[in-house]
């Protein structure tokens, strides 16, 4: 593997906290390269210019922290381009000074809560992938209740869930429920399914509402394709 996809692949494992999707699928890195003596460099672009500086923060945190830890890098920089907070949170990067430090006087906090907070939408959103297919397959949504994870046939999206959920610290093994809470991880009753499936189904659909729109303001501001970007 060269060291431009050995960059890539640290890349992907980054996601937007929004969009719960890699940076290199959705087009956000601009340019990456490792140098002989293990210099890593990384540019990161965003659909907009005043893009959320909390979630562009963990995103160019997370590409940091991902990249620093591949074997062989010695230093590590990642420079946020075309954003009206990049020297903030290009310096509070480099400096590993936090969100707060960073935006001293104006962040109430670090963003532990907020990542917290996607990672939930995230697992509803999987929620809805998951259980449309036992849907589409003829089950009763009360029977959903009664399912746990292993009961689900395999796929993608099943891995998926299971990761986030996991990331979370709520039950992911073959034993969990497949209908949980996210905030909680208490299962769902019967009678509650109903609203829950709706809740999942319309937090999924929202995602990926913002996706597309983040998309096709990204291909308006730059015409190029970004590193590792998927077509969409």
């Amino acid at each position: 593997m060269s060291d431009g996809s050995r960059i890539l692949a640290a890349l992907a494992t980054v996601r937007d906290p929004e969009l719960d999707e890699p940076i290199t699928s959705l087009g956000f890195v601009a340019s990456c390269a490792l140098s002989e003596d293990g210099c890593a460099e990384v540019r990161l672009r965003l659909p907009t210019y005043f893009c959320a500086p909390n979630f562009a923060f963990l995103m160019v945190a997370d590409a940091h922290d991902a990249v620093s830890a591949m074997e062989g890098v010695r230093h590590t920089e990642v420079v946020l381009e075309d954003h009206f907070a990049a020297e903030a949170i290009n310096d509070g990067v480099a400096a590993r000074a936090g969100f707060a430090r960073a935006f001293a006087g104006e962040a109430a906090g670090e963003l532990d809560r907020l990542r917290a907070d996607f990672l939930r939408k995230a697992v509803l959103a999987g929620t809805d992938q998951v259980c449309r297919t036992a849907l589409a397959a003829g089950a009763e949504p009360a029977a959903l209740a009664g399912l746990s994870l292993g009961d689900v046939p395999g796929s993608p999206e099943l891995d998926r869930l299971r990761h986030r959920r996991g990331e979370l610290g709520l039950p992911a093994g073959d034993d969990a429920p497949l209908l949980i809470d996210p905030a909680t991880g208490a299962p769902i009753a019967a009678d509650a399914v109903s609203r829950h499936l709706h809740r999942a189904r319309t937090t999924r659909v929202g995602i990926e509402a913002n996706t597309g729109i983040c998309r096709g303001l990204l291909r308006h501001r730059y015409q190029d394709e970004g590193e590792g970007e998927e077509d969409r």
